[in-house]
């Protein structure tokens, strides 16, 4: 029981960490300003980690790696302290190992960028329809918009609703799907050959 409990601790805890660090890495790609509350808990809860790490990893091709890089590296522990917890062998040799952990890591970071994007267009339609004018309301429709807007483009407008959002969150789910796929496909390098 006691396990369970540190368990469920760490995976608030490096979820929370790794969706803060993924929404500073999007709220950059997508140049929404952090001259908002949002912004500056974003700034206030990742700057720990970010500044120092941006003295040292440099931008590349505009995306920040120094946000983008820590949440992979927070999602690689967890998984490895998660397996150790559960006392799982991990017999793949130290290189299998590693690129098992790294791979798992990746996927598992594949996941919470999904799950960000996928809170961020379910905010943002249910404030389009509810309170289009609350002050949150621009941060969720300029997150959402690069994500919706390839759906626009081919889903027309039913009776003046936007229903590009649904599948979005459809595809979104699939992505959720084929993610759990890929992460059994690391397993061998970690715990070895059958």
């Amino acid at each position: 029981m006691a396990t369970g409990i540190l368990l469920l601790i760490l995976n608030v805890a490096f979820g929370f960490i790794t969706l803060l660090l993924l929404a500073r890495f999007f709220m950059q790609v997508q140049r929404v300003s952090f001259r908002n509350q949002i912004g500056q808990f974003v700034l206030a809860t990742t700057d720990w980690i970010v500044r120092p790490l941006r003295r040292a990893i440099p931008g590349l091709f505009g995306l920040d790696l120094a946000s983008l890089l820590p949440a992979w590296a927070f999602q690689t522990a967890h998984v490895f302290i998660e397996l150790s917890l559960r006392g799982a062998q991990m017999d793949g040799g130290p290189a299998g190992v590693l690129l098992g952990l790294w791979g798992v890591g990746l996927v598992e970071l594949a996941r919470m960028a999904i799950y960000l994007i996928f809170a961020v267009i379910l905010v943002s339609a249910v404030l389009s329809w509810v309170s289009p004018h609350a002050p949150a309301a621009p941060i969720f429709h300029g997150l959402a918009e690069p994500f919706l807007r390839p759906f626009r483009r081919v889903i027309p407008l039913v009776a003046n609703i936007d229903l590009s959002p649904l599948v979005a969150l459809l595809l979104l789910q699939i992505g959720l799907i084929v993610l759990a796929g890929l992460r059994g496909n690391f397993m061998p390098l970690l715990f070895g050959a059958s």
